[in-house]
Order: C-alpha cells, then sequence, then structure tokens
C-alpha cells in the first residue's frame, strides 16, 4: 500500500466504494487523512463498513463545510452524459476534485529513496486498444530481465495498492480515460499512447473530450520519455505537441502501417517483423511472426510499444526479443483456448468495440465469428471491410437483430447464448478454422463483464470433446 502524502489530518472524501475506492480510503487513513466515504449502491456501503469506514451521505449539502478534498472513483461519471450530483455539491463548496491515480504520482516518492542507488520509474500506458496488453508485455519484459517491477491501475492492482517502491523497480500503469480526466498529478517517467478509435462517447462528450483525457497523461506532466503510436491522426497530432522538433529523441514514435523515416527515434512494424530506426539508421530487428501470444496487426502495435518502452530503461534488443518470444499473451485479448480437431479457439471478449473487433478479425483466417451482445452506436457497420476472412457469423445477445441486417453477404446464424454459439460454430467448423469470440459490442446483457463472458467461453470451451 502506498500511504496517500499531503492530506494529513484533513478530511477526504471519496465517491465510489468499489476496488480503487476502498483501497484510497485505506491509503489515506494510513497517511494520516480522515476518509469520508459515499456509494450509491448500499451493498458497497455495507462492505465499507463492514472494513470500518460508515458512510456519509454526500449527496447533502451541509456535509461540505470541513471537507478538503473529493476523490472520485473511476467508474463514476461526473460531467457527461450528465452532472454528478456529489460532485457538484463538492464544486459549489470549492472543494478541490481529484483521483486515486493523481493521489498515487503525489504519494509514490519518499525520503527513503534518497538511499536507493537507482531511482524507481513509473511507466503509465493508454489508449483506446492494446493497453492492457502493451502494459502487461512490458512487465513480462521487466521480469524476464530480472527487474523489479509492478503492474498496476486499470489492471493487477489498484494504484495505491501496490508495495512501497524498491531500488531500481519500474511501476507499469495501464491508465484508462476514466482516471486520466480526472486526475491533478499525472508524472510518469515514460508515457505511451497506443491508438485512439471512439469509445466512451457519452461519457466523455464526444470523441473530442475523450483524447482531450488521453492527451493529459502527456500535457499534464511532462513524461521524460512519450512513446506515441502515429497511425490515426490524434497520435500525429501528439507527437507533434511532445517533441521540439524531428530529431527530438524524447518521443518515440510507433506504427503498424508503413516504415517510417526520419532523423528521430522510429519502432515501426512491417509484414510480422519490429525494427528500431534512430537518426535514420537501422539499430535493431525482431521477427514477430512466430510469437504465438503476439498474433496480429494489433499485437505488433502493442509490441512495438512495449519494445519503445523498456528500451528507454535501458534494455538491450537482444534481451527484449527473448522475453517476448516467452509472452502468453493476455486473457480476454486474442488468447488461444485450445486446438481441438485441428480447429482453434481464440478468446477476444475484450474486443468490445469495432476497431478492436476489426484487429481480431484480421489476425486469423477462416474465422467462425461469434458476435454480438449490448451493441454500441453504428453497431458492425464498421466492420464491412473486414468480414473477408469470416466463413459465417454466430450472433448473441440483445444485438443479434441489429448485427444480422448488417452482415450483407456474409452467412450467419441467430444462436442467442454463448453455449448455443459454440455448439453451432464447432458443427460446422472445419479443420484449419479459428472459431473467435470478438463480440464487438459490451457484455452486459448477459454477462457482468467481458471477463465473466470471456470465462463462460472458455469454460464451454474446454468441455467439447
Amino acid at each position: 500500500m502506498i500511504p496517500v502524502q499531503g492530506h494529513k489530518d484533513k478530511k477526504v472524501a471519496v465517491l465510489g466504494l468499489g476496488r480503487s475506492g476502498l483501497a484510497t480510503a485505506i491509503a489515506l487513513e494510513a497517511g494520516g487523512a480522515i476518509p469520508v466515504v459515499w456509494d450509491d449502491n448500499e451493498a458497497a456501503r455495507d462492505a465499507a463498513a463492514a472494513k470500518g469506514y460508515p458512510s456519509t451521505d454526500l449527496r447533502k449539502a451541509d456535509v461540505w463545510d470541513d471537507i478538503a478534498t473529493l476523490i472520485v472513483s473511476p467508474g463514476i461519471p461526473h460531467l457527461y452524459p450528465a452532472p454528478n450530483p456529489v460532485v457538484r455539491n463538492a464544486q459549489s463548496a470549492g472543494v478541490q476534485i481529484d483521483n486515486d491515480i493523481s493521489l498515487f504520482f503525489r504519494s509514490y516518492a519518499t525520503h527513503e529513496w534518497d538511499d536507493f542507488d537507482i531511482a524507481p520509474q513509473v511507466v503509465a500506458i493508454t489508449g483506446s486498444n492494446g493497453k492492457s496488453t502493451t502494459a502487461a508485455l512490458i512487465h513480462h519484459v521487466l521480469q524476464h530481465a530480472n527487474r523489479p517491477a509492478q503492474l498496476a491501475g486499470n489492471i493487477g492492482r489498484g494504484a495505491l495498492d501496490i508495495d512501497p517502491a524498491h531500488d531500481g523497480e519500474v511501476v507499469v500503469l495501464e491508465l484508462s480515460s476514466y482516471q486520466t480526466e480526472l486526475a491533478r498529478a499525472l508524472t510518469p517517467d515514460v508515457a505511451v499512447f497506443t491508438n485512439l478509435s471512439p469509445d466512451h462517447l457519452d461519457r466523455h462528450g464526444g470523441i473530442g473530450g475523450y483524447f482531450a483525457a488521453k492527451r493529459r497523461l502527456f500535457t499534464e506532466g511532462g513524461p521524460d520519455r512519450a512513446v506515441i503510436g502515429i497511425d490515426e491522426n490524434e497520435g500525429k497530432f501528439l507527437a507533434g505537441l511532445m517533441a521540439e522538433g524531428p530529431s527530438d529523441d524524447r518521443v518515440i514514435r510507433i506504427s503498424v502501417e508503413g516504415k517510417l523515416t526520419g532523423p528521430g527515434w522510429m519502432v515501426f512494424a512491417r509484414k510480422g517483423f519490429l525494427s528500431e530506426y534512430r537518426k535514420g539508421r537501422q539499430v535493431a530487428s525482431i521477427d514477430l511472426r512466430g510469437i504465438a501470444g503476439l498474433p496480429g496487426t494489433h499485437n505488433h502495435q502493442n509490441a512495438c510499444c512495449a519494445y519503445a518502452a523498456v528500451r528507454t530503461l535501458g534494455l538491450a534488443p537482444k534481451v527484449i526479443e527473448a522475453a517476448l518470444k516467452t509472452f502468453g499473451g493476455l486473457k480476454h485479448r486474442s488468447q488461444v483456448i485450445r486446438v481441438l480437431d485441428s480447429v482453434t479457439y481464440v478468446n477476444d471478449s475484450k474486443a468490445t468495440n469495432v476497431d478492436s473487433a476489426a484487429k481480431a478479425l484480421q489476425a486469423f483466417k477462416d474465422i467462425r465469428w461469434i458476435a454480438g451482445g449490448q451493441g454500441k452506436e453504428g453497431g458492425i457497420s464498421g466492420l464491412s471491410q473486414h468480414l473477408g476472412s469470416v466463413r459465417k457469423a454466430y450472433l448473441i445477445g440483445d444485438s443479434a437483430d441489429e448485427f444480422a441486417a448488417q452482415l450483407g453477404d456474409t452467412p450467419f446464424e441467430q444462436c442467442g447464448t454463448m453455449e448455443q454459439a459454440i455448439q453451432a460454430a464447432t458443427k460446422d467448423a472445419q479443420a484449419g478454422d479459428t472459431v473467435l469470440l470478438a463480440p464487438a459490442a459490451a457484455s452486459f446483457d448477459q454477462y457482468k463483464s467481458f471477463e465473466h463472458r470471456g470465462d463462460d467461453f472458455t469454460d464451454l470451451v474446454n468441455v467439447l470433446t
């Protein structure tokens, strides 16, 4: 746990009592603050009370007189699609609003660091797709190289729930837009931007607000190094914003759409080969094609981002290459579950939007595609150019009818449930086919989360005979 600094003897309100909210209350108390907690959900309030944190109704205007700061948990919308009443009360009372990620950056460094030979560092990763895999991959490479490292944020443990720093340690933080949008302190040593595609638009008031939340990781604190995917206009803009000029190697540009040239620092992947260029000359090359844990172009982009990040930490290309080859992949993200009768079953339940589903569909051939769930705006109309490898679609969930109407000439079957879809796909599959769960939809019509959905797929596939 990281005790929160700077709030000793002050009342600090915590809105939201899930994993990060409870961890925040505990860390605040450990640092001498007085946590005042609230959650609209009664079960969450009861769980917090059982841990010694009784609730105070922050929806009431008369409780704010002696509260110094409000910490908002990432899952709680504060401005869009409608102002949160607790946040509005805090604003009316002139109370500072912050979040747990900001508390981490303000509290991680301590006087004990003066005795360290090597100061700890923080690598923070954001973006629309691939940030979890990139974060896990960076952590894996560091562990493989025997560098002390912890994985936290939107993956693994909460940022304030990690262990205090060790000499030379690296903390790898995955940060969603929900975690960057309110943080008053964002000061990573290395910041990584994977890519941008429309998502969470209601929460951020549109694509501009979504990008603004992401870019704060770079513009608020000024990282020593910025690793930026430039295959979208927003990435190009961000790289230009951060760099002093073409040869500024504090910015490392990443691409999987073509060779990058110029006097700066570049890492790109073409035809399955990762290349590093500096000052116009190739420094290293890695063949990614045989790495089972990194299938497809989207994972090659993740590999480029991770490679660049750990290069800034001093790791040699050969060390990184050896580590990449031992990466087993991340659950629910192009995860190969099993091969049965020469048919491969792949769980990509994390593909909750069109862009991530498109990347999964491009990574495999001869696909039996399980799709559907709680559809997002536009359905799967944006996938029409990526259906060439789909032999047949098996539709589940609330969006099944909408998706069926958008499939064009692609054969499909209305299955309703995951179990029925797997049975139908397995019955139709031929040797060499891939049964791919890449829903292009949220999970909440039938499941608690995309993890719950992916686990159901995995369990059902593992009992096939």
